[in-house]
C-alpha cells in the first residue's frame, strides 16, 4: 500500500464521504459530459434530462467546494453547451479567476453543416482570492515578443527587450491523447498529461492533497505522484480503476 495515493472504488458522493471537510488543496474535476460517450464497465454518459444532469452536477459540486482547504483552488471541465450553467453556479459559492480554453487538433473528422467543436472550457476557482496557491514561475512559458521577435519595449526609460518568459494565457494548446501515444489508455475522453502537469505545478506544493473524484484513466493522480504530491481517486468503472492502480503502483515503486 501506497500512503501517497487511494483510490476509492464507487460513485463520487460515497467516496466523498471519505474526505473530511477543508481538507484538500486542489481539486481536478473532469466530471462525464452528458452527451453519450461509452465508458468500459459504466455504460453512456447520458442522462434522461439535462436539467437531471446540470443539477446532479450542483450536488457535487457543493460537497466538493465543502472539502476544499481555505486556500483551496478548483479546476472544472465541462461540455461547451454546459458549461455556462456550471459557471454561474460555481461563481456564486467561488472566485473564477479564469476561463480556460484547453485548445486541440482535429480528429479529421469534423462537422459539414455548423463549426465544429476544437476546445474544451475549463474554469479555475478559488475559496479565497485574497489567499491561494499560484506557483507562476513553475509554469513560464516562452514570450514571442521577446525571445524570439526580440522587439524592444521603446516605451521604457531608457528602452529594454521585452521578456523572453511569462505566465500563460488563458487559451491552452495541447494534443488530444491518441491510440498508440505512450500515456494512452483505453477511454473516450482521456485528458493528456501535459495539461494536469500545469495545473498541479501552477495550483499546489509538494506534499499537497489533490483529488479527483471522475478519475478516468487516472491522469491526475499518475502527474500528482511524478510531482510528489498525495493523490485520492474517486472511480466507478472497476475496469478504469484496475487502470489507475498500474499506473499508479507503477510510479510508486511498488
Amino acid at each position: 500500500m501506497n500512503e501517497n495515493f487511494k483510490i476509492f472504488t464507487g460513485d463520487i458522493f460515497e467516496g466523498l464521504k471519505e474526505i473530511k471537510d477543508e481538507t484538500v488543496d486542489l481539486f481536478f474535476i473532469d466530471p462525464p459530459y452528458n452527451i453519450g460517450k461509452e465508458y468500459l464497465g459504466n455504460g453512456t454518459d447520458k442522462w434522461e434530462s439535462d436539467k437531471e444532469y446540470i443539477e446532479w452536477c450542483y450536488k457535487w459540486l457543493d460537497i466538493c467546494i465543502k472539502k476544499l482547504k481555505p486556500t483551496g483552488s478548483m479546476y472544472l471541465m465541462a461540455a461547451t453547451q454546459f458549461m455556462p450553467y456550471l459557471d454561474i453556479y460555481l461563481n456564486e459559492k467561488m472566485d473564477i479567476l479564469s476561463r480556460i480554453v484547453w485548445h486541440y487538433d482535429s480528429s479529421g473528422v469534423q462537422a459539414k453543416k455548423f463549426y465544429g467543436s476544437l476546445y474544451e472550457p475549463i474554469l479555475f476557482a478559488v475559496k479565497n482570492k485574497k489567499k491561494y496557491i499560484f506557483n507562476s514561475k513553475d509554469i513560464m512559458v516562452e514570450a514571442k515578443t521577446g525571445a524570439q521577435r526580440k522587439l524592444i519595449d521603446y516605451r521604457k526609460n531608457p528602452p529594454e527587450p521585452y521578456n523572453t518568459m511569462k505566465v500563460p494565457g488563458n487559451v491552452w494548446y495541447y494534443p488530444r491523447v491518441r491510440y498508440r501515444m505512450p500515456e494512452y489508455e483505453n477511454h473516450p475522453s482521456q485528458k493528456p498529461e501535459a495539461l494536469l502537469e500545469r495545473i498541479i505545478k501552477a495550483s499546489s506544493n509538494e506534499g499537497d492533497l489533490i483529488v479527483d473524484p471522475f478519475s478516468g484513466t487516472f491522469t491526475t493522480g499518475a502527474v500528482a505522484m511524478k510531482l510528489n504530491r498525495k493523490f485520492y481517486g474517486i472511480e466507478i468503472s472497476e475496469e478504469y480503476v484496475a487502470i489507475g492502480e498500474r499506473r499508479l503502483n507503477n510510479i510508486g515503486g511498488n
